[in-house]
């Protein structure tokens, strides 16, 4: 459904992707993990054309999306993409936002449009705030909105970059729960995320990224156990800290501890 070859991607001097080589298969959900400033979010953009690439070339549906003929609103059209920060039409309603891409886009008739928006509502659990404006929606609501809107279109695919990190603590799960309702029912899914419970119940694979680079692309359960790159490790270490988890259940993580203490004795 989707593959990285050889792509490259600069900001000036910058080498922001290296050499990334990866698919991601029909029906496969992957969570793209890795520290801050690692790439992971430029990579999810470069599907879409949201940033283009130096080097390379990205295939969906076997497509080379970044070819000079490619027709780029058909292309959006058909991949589904969740923002961190939801990027909903203020001045629209809820009904009005996912209505506008099959409407527009993809011509479909304002009866059936809504009819679909109806359906999809329903599905994240909003079809009671059809006539809301995304003013009056909670963060979790308008996240939730901007899943049936990126449904709307009936992508092959669906990209999610950061889609809780903008949201308060109480919010994530009811995002979560949707996202994980898509991965049940089949849908194909890139997730860019630190959601590491999220990874570890749902995804197929887990691509960990740094400097550009992907490290790992394994299992969640050999990722969580026996992580093999130590900037795996020391990132695992760093993310059971942070969530107060006894670093004793992560294998790597002890790895990653003894490196670092030999680190200091040298």
């Amino acid at each position: 459904m989707l593959e990285f070859s050889n792509v490259d991607k600069w900001y000036g001097e910058y080498r922001a992707l290296d050499g990334i080589n990866a698919k991601v298969a029909a029906g496969e959900v992957v969570v793209v993990c890795g520290p801050s400033g690692s790439g992971k979010s430029t990579m999810i953009r470069t599907v879409n054309r949201l940033e283009p690439i130096q080097g390379g070339v990205i295939r969906v549906a076997g497509r080379d999306v970044h070819d000079r003929g490619c027709d780029i609103n058909a292309l959006r059209a058909r991949i589904g993409f969740v923002f961190q920060q939801f990027n909903l039409f203020p001045h629209l309603s809820v009904r009005e936002n996912v209505m506008l891409s099959p409407v527009k886009v993809g011509g479909m008739r304002p009866d059936e449009a809504e009819a679909l928006t109806r359906e999809l509502l329903e599905k994240v659990g909003l079809a009671h705030k059809i006539d809301a404006m995304p003013a009056n929606l909670s963060g979790g609501q308008q996240q939730r909105v901007a899943i049936a809107r990126a449904l709307a279109q009936r992508p092959p695919i669906l990209l999610f970059d950061e889609p809780t990190s903008a949201l308060d603590p109480e919010m994530v799960g009811e995002v979560l729960t949707v996202m994980k309702e898509l991965a049940r029912d089949g849908m194909t899914m890139l997730v860019v995320t630190h959601e590491m419970g999220f990874a570890r119940d749902v995804a197929d694979r887990i691509w960990f990224m740094d400097q550009g680079r992907i490290l790992e692309d394994t299992t969640p359960q050999a990722f969580f156990t026996a992580p093999a790159h130590p900037r795996a490790q020391r990132f695992l270490s760093d993310v059971l800290r942070t969530e107060d988890v006894p670093e004793s259940m992560v294998p790597g993580a002890q790895i990653a501890q003894a490196d670092h203490a030999a680190t200091c004795a040298a």
